[in-house]
């Protein structure tokens, strides 16, 4: 444990060591794609039938989680050549090269919390914030899971078959559009909404937005999001001890 968050913080401090807006990059990133989406669904066309009011929290909850999601599966694809000579030389677990990613990122997302709330201050008169709220933590928790998970699966895949970081990066592309970031589940229409439910950043975006939204709720999506976080979880832990011994054979 000590080591992981010698690593992360490792992680943190290059990060924003030579920078001069530090913090502010957390959350410069997803603001000015909330503003751009914002912009173009209320300013440019009439929105009716996606989100809610007011739009750009409801933006908001779903592109920080985004955010975290998104650098975090990157970096995956990295995690072992870019420090291939600590990974073979070192004695601690392997797993911790994968997991320091999932946390600095994870607290990247912490740190941009502190601007959702002045959005959702902003607005608390369009807001209705109920126990639902409780139900944020566990998309944090379960975004965790699915991360581990992810990673476990891709970090050494990449190092045994080069062309899938090219390859995942085009998948986080199509996935964006594929998550109801910029809408909900609530907005798919048949069939898309039973495909849609088998994303499991769906649930877990749902689960953000629900204490803010109640109307957000969708029990068939979070349920199928919780059961696919648990098995990724599990083949991920599964696979990475599989092909440990290749993979360090390969780096």
């Amino acid at each position: 444990m000590h080591s992981l968050w010698l690593l992360s913080a490792r992680d943190l401090k290059v990060r924003y060591a030579t920078s001069w807006l530090g913090y502010l990059w957390s959350v410069l990133d997803p603001l000015i794609m909330s503003g751009i989406y914002w912009f173009v669904f209320t300013q440019v066309f009439h929105r009716d039938k996606i989100g809610e009011q007011p739009y750009i929290v409801f933006l908001i909850l779903a592109l920080l989680p985004w955010v975290w999601f998104n650098t975090s599966v990157s970096d995956f694809t990295r995690a072992f050549r870019k420090d291939a000579r600590l990974v073979r030389s070192t004695s601690i677990p392997r797993s911790i090269w994968v997991n320091r990613i999932v946390l600095s990122k994870g607290l990247e997302f912490l740190f941009s919390i502190p601007v959702l709330a002045l959005f959702i201050i902003f607005n608390a008169d369009k807001i209705t914030v109920g126990w639902s709220l409780l139900w944020f933590p566990v998309a944090i928790v379960l975004q965790c899971m699915l991360l581990v998970g992810l990673g476990m699966l891709v970090a050494p895949l990449c190092v045994l078959y080069a062309d899938l970081e090219r390859t995942t990066a085009l998948i986080l592309r199509a996935l964006f559009y594929a998550s109801p970031v910029i809408y909900s589940v609530n907005d798919l229409p048949a069939p898309f909404d039973v495909v849609g439910a088998f994303n499991p950043l769906a649930g877990i975006f749902t689960l953000y937005r629900v204490g803010f939204f109640p109307d957000q709720w969708h029990t068939m999506t979070i349920l199928i999001s919780v059961v696919m976080t648990i098995g990724i979880f599990v083949l991920g832990i599964w696979v990475f001890r599989s092909l440990e011994r290749p993979v360090l054979k390969e780096l």
